[in-house]
Formats: C-alpha cells, sequence, structure tokens
C-alpha cells in the first residue's frame, strides 16, 4: 500500500472563494482518474506555471510533491503535477460535475452566483488568455484599439453553458468559435471589462496567476479613460500601491 499524504478532504464540501477558483482550475487543467486495479482514485492538476500548482496544493493543505516533466503537446514546455489519491475528493467533484476523460463532453456547473467570479478567475487562469491590440500613431504615441478575452475548451457545451452563466454579469456579446482541436468563447472590449471586475473584485493576495492580471492592468493603463471606482480599488489592490489615474 502506498504513502498516505495529508489533504484537506472537506475542501470541495463548501463553496468558498478558493474553493470555486481551485474548481475552475480542474475544469480547465485538472483530470479525474479511477483506478480499480489499484483500488485509487485520484485527482491531478497540471500546468506550466510553478507558482499556480503550488498556490492550488496550499489551499488544499496537501503534503502532496510536485513533480514535473516535459510536455509533448506544449512544445516541450516544462508541465508541473499535482498528483492526489483521496476518494473523497474525488467524488465530491463528481458531485459537482467532473469525471474522467471529461475534455470533450463536459458541462458547465451549477454555481452559486456568489462564487461565479472566482470560478471564472480559476479557469481563466488554466485555460484562458486576454490580449489588447495596439499600434504606434504619427506622433509615436500609443493606440489601443481594443482587448479580448479567450476562454478555450474542447466541449463546445460547455463553453454554451459558460456563455449563459456570464449573462448574470451582463456579458451578452461573446461568441464561440472552432479552434484547432477545440473551442473558442471570445469577449469583446466591453464584455472583457466587465469580466475583469467580476474575476478579481474581493480577491486576496496571490490568490491568482499574475501575468495574466497584468496584461489587463497594462491596457488600463494605457486607456485610463475606461477605468472607474471598481477598476482602481482592483489595480490598487493589486498593483503595489500603484493606481490609475
Amino acid at each position: 500500500m502506498g504513502i498516505k499524504y495529508k489533504v484537506d478532504e472537506t475542501f470541495f464540501e463548501k463553496w468558498s472563494p478558493n474553493m470555486a477558483y481551485v474548481l475552475g482550475y480542474i475544469y480547465a487543467d485538472g483530470s479525474l482518474n479511477d483506478s480499480p486495479y489499484m483500488r485509487g482514485k485520484y485527482i491531478q492538476i497540471t500546468s506550466t506555471d510553478k507558482d499556480s500548482i503550488q498556490r492550488i496544493k496550499r489551499w488544499l493543505k496537501s503534503e502532496h510533491k510536485i513533480n514535473s516533466a516535459k510536455s509533448s503537446f506544449i512544445g516541450g514546455k516544462i508541465c508541473f503535477v499535482l498528483r492526489i489519491g483521496s476518494h473523497k475528493i474525488y467524488n465530491d467533484l463528481f458531485k459537482l460535475g467532473l469525471y474522467p476523460n471529461k475534455s470533450l463532453t463536459i458541462g458547465f456547473p451549477k454555481i452559486p452566483e456568489k462564487y461565479l467570479g472566482h470560478f471564472i478567475r480559476g479557469y481563466f487562469d488554466g485555460d484562458g488568455c486576454v490580449h489588447f491590440a495596439k499600434s504606434t500613431g504619427s506622433k509615436g504615441q500609443q493606440i489601443i484599439k481594443r482587448v479580448r478575452t479567450i476562454f478555450t475548451s474542447g466541449s463546445k457545451t460547455f463553453l454554451e453553458q459558460m456563455n449563459d452563466s456570464l449573462t448574470k454579469i451582463s456579458i451578452n456579446n461573446a461568441k464561440i468559435y472552432p479552434s484547432k482541436r477545440s473551442y473558442q468563447l471570445i469577449c469583446n472590449t466591453e464584455d472583457s471589462i466587465k469580466i475583469f471586475k467580476s474575476m478579481y473584485k474581493n480577491t486576496g493576495v496571490n490568490s491568482f496567476f499574475m501575468r495574466k492580471f497584468k496584461i489587463f492592468k497594462e491596457y488600463f493603463e494605457l486607456r485610463p479613460q475606461v477605468v472607474d471606482a471598481t477598476i482602481k480599488v482592483i489595480l490598487c489592490s493589486h498593483g503595489k500601491g500603484h493606481v490609475v489615474k
């Protein structure tokens, strides 16, 4: 019998901001594995960002090791893997809509509206991106054209149901497009700003992937006219005291 490492097996019993975030991350970059021959049930979370895996491990109060390996799917980048054996966690996640081999068929879970932004932030950190188009004007000034937020999934159903859920935060113009071996839910500038506020409002220090947040931050610094009071508070909370004026 293998070594039994400690982990908070009650973590997914009750909704909380951290629980919703981790659930979103697992929906994006996690998997469930049932191994009857080993009488084991496992959860595995994978990321190229070690900080994200360490954050989740800390929240789960896990003593499991984080392993690393070179990925054959993403250009040979190093991936970090947290694998936890727990019937209790596996069964709780199953009740929340996860199951083995989920990538092409998974649906969007039922999430209390209070925690929707935290779940979306977790999914975004796992399988989302943000970028904006900019150019240089005739006088050397930066011209910002638009910002887009993109969520990717192998399951079109998941993105369709996510899109429906986003109407709760007044996201009404997102579109789904086919991509290589997956689908993308793409949000325009206006909706991206609403998503930013939903994902990062009332978040603690070190509660998300900072590199993606900084792309939003750069956009707001270049487009200060779109910054409202909510965005100012978020940027001040996570920008080391810097506030967009």
